[in-house]
């Protein structure tokens, strides 16, 4: 049959997908569409509001990650600083983890095997 893909678990309809993605792109981008009409480019609407401040400077109104992630470091300080401890920056370091978590998960899954 035309556009049917058979896999180890079911068929897969390519021309299904494709109706499907036309569809939901229809439906996202007339409700783009239906958004805010009176929005002007290059006026007062383009700069963001920061409390109700008047303009900052760009360094006045830079917000760090410090800032933004303060409420997740906080509640897992107990678990991030030791992390913050072991960081090393060394690209070397992730690399050899990642092999040896590798090597421990294809071991345990070889031995239930």
């Amino acid at each position: 049959m035309l556009g049917l893909l058979e896999t180890g678990s079911g068929f897969w309809s390519a021309v299904v997908w494709v109706i499907l993605v036309l569809v939901i792109g229809s439906l996202v981008y007339y409700i783009r569409n239906k958004g805010e009409k009176s929005y002007k480019k290059n006026t007062e609407q383009d700069k963001p509001f920061i409390s109700g401040n008047p303009e900052l400077s760009k360094e006045g109104s830079h917000i760090s990650a410090s800032h933004i992630y303060w409420g997740f470091t906080e509640a897992l300080k107990g678990y991030y600083n030791p992390l913050v401890k072991m960081h090393t920056g060394d690209i070397n370091d992730y690399s050899g983890w990642m092999v040896i978590i590798t090597v421990v998960i294809l071991i345990i899954v070889g031995v239930r095997r």
